[in-house]
């Protein structure tokens, strides 16, 4: 196996790009997730081919420390862009790198309806549980009374609505084909993690459908935690309600 990912990485060249400046705050999991991507784009020999739809918010800081083509999408249109551009251009592997505000809010139509036609893409989204990158604030995924910038007393169902379980709202589309929420939260969930991504690239790459991965990770600047707090809040407070598990795997 490290034989075959040394004569990719010769062939290709590296994707995660270590010489960039970090813009991730300390501690955060959009750099675990961010890494995996690269890795799974890296092993799969993706790289020349790869092109990155990303939101707006933290996640569109993702494409930075990748060697890949890249667009960033106006707010929540990730998966539409990034479905205009595989059916112009169907020979690229085209994948969205979203945050759960981005994603499930503004973009939840979007994301619904590409999942339902059964769009060749891969949609990624990242779930922290706030809007991370404008201060904090209640997003469709915060937890039931947790507090955040925009919920002080936290969050009241019979104000706000219950967090919202997107992969739970697609498992019935016959369009997709791939479909899993996975953790950060420690190493086994992080393996368990870029094993799944690589097989949801594996569902583009053959061509076979939609498929979609939520990751659950901490926010240690919006949850006002030490990044050791925010991961046990995250493995014992979010996968709690947010299960990690596969839904569907169709993939042949």
């Amino acid at each position: 196996m490290e034989n075959a990912m040394e004569n990719l990485s010769s062939k290709y060249g590296k994707t995660l790009m270590l010489d960039k400046l970090f813009s991730y705050c300390p501690g955060c999991g959009h750099g675990i997730v961010t890494r995996l991507v690269a890795e799974a784009i890296e092993a799969m020999g993706l790289r020349e081919k790869a092109v990155s739809v990303v939101g707006i918010g933290c996640g569109g800081f993702s494409h930075h420390y990748m060697d890949i083509d890249a667009i960033e999408a106006t707010h929540g249109r990730s998966t539409s862009t990034a479905t205009g551009f595989k059916l112009a251009s169907p020979e690229n592997f085209v994948f969205t790198y979203q945050g759960d505000g981005d994603m499930s809010a503004i973009g939840l139509a979007d994301l619904l309806h590409a999942a339902n036609k059964g769009v060749p893409i891969t949609a990624l989204m990242i779930n922290n549980t706030v809007f991370g990158m404008t201060g904090g604030q209640m997003s469709p995924a915060t937890l039931e009374g947790q507090v955040t910038a925009t919920t002080p007393n936290g969050r009241d169902p019979k104000l706000h609505g219950y967090p919202i379980l997107v992969p739970e709202m697609m498992r019935a589309m016959q369009g997709v084909k791939y479909l899993a929420r996975e953790s950060v939260a420690d190493a086994p969930a992080i393996r368990k993690a870029g094993k799944s991504i690589r097989r949801a690239f594996e569902c583009q790459e053959k061509n076979q459908g939609f498929a979609f991965i939520e990751f659950i990770v901490p926010c240690p600047t919006g949850l006002k935690k030490s990044v050791k707090d925010s991961y046990a809040w995250c493995k014992d407070q979010m996968v709690d309600y947010f299960k990690p598990q596969v839904f569907k795997d169709e993939v042949e």
